[in-house]
């Protein structure tokens, strides 16, 4: 039996597989389908709360010319059963380095990894890319209407002006 300090309280982890990222050296993977998002408990099952990740730094490749193309990505979601382990979510995000696609697919994509795998009960993403050729491209994704009652920041990723 495995134990983790969940809020200042310790429960039992039996029926959950050890992340295989956590604590160990990674590699990081060399194309976004090879890699391995670790999914562990919700420490409060039942409250519909707001997790948010923010990647200012997220790259991948046009897939016509080759060059780097750069986004602010913001990933939002409210837990259902598991959450998304954030070492392996950066892995994941990192693979794209090297991985050529359009912006729209890869933020659709992700938003969809994320949200097929984990299972939550709503997800949100919005890449905010910079612009290539003068004009930037923003794209928006969402699994449908978030819980009720759920406060939602705003995303507060100005339009264009020199972004960050």
């Amino acid at each position: 039996m495995t134990l983790c300090v969940q809020s200042r309280r310790w429960a039992a982890m039996t029926d959950t597989p050890h992340p295989i990222h956590l604590g160990r050296t990674s590699a990081l993977p060399q194309r976004p389908e090879e890699a391995v998002l670790d999914y562990v408990p919700n420490p409060r099952p039942g409250k519909p709360y707001l997790v948010r990740f923010t990647a200012p730094e997220f790259t991948s490749l046009c897939p016509v010319t080759g060059q780097p193309d750069f986004a602010h990505l913001v990933i939002d979601y409210a837990p259902a059963a598991t959450i998304v382990e954030s070492k392996s979510l950066k892995l994941f995000l990192g693979a794209f380095r090297n991985h050529a696609a359009f912006h729209e697919d890869c933020t659709v994509g992700i938003g969809e990894r994320l949200f097929t795998e984990m299972k939550p009960l709503w997800l949100r993403i919005g890449g905010y890319w910079y612009p290539r050729g003068g004009i930037p491209i923003d794209v928006f994704w969402q699994s449908g209407e978030p819980p009720a009652g759920m406060w939602l920041p705003p995303q507060d990723v100005p339009g264009y002006r020199g972004r960050g």
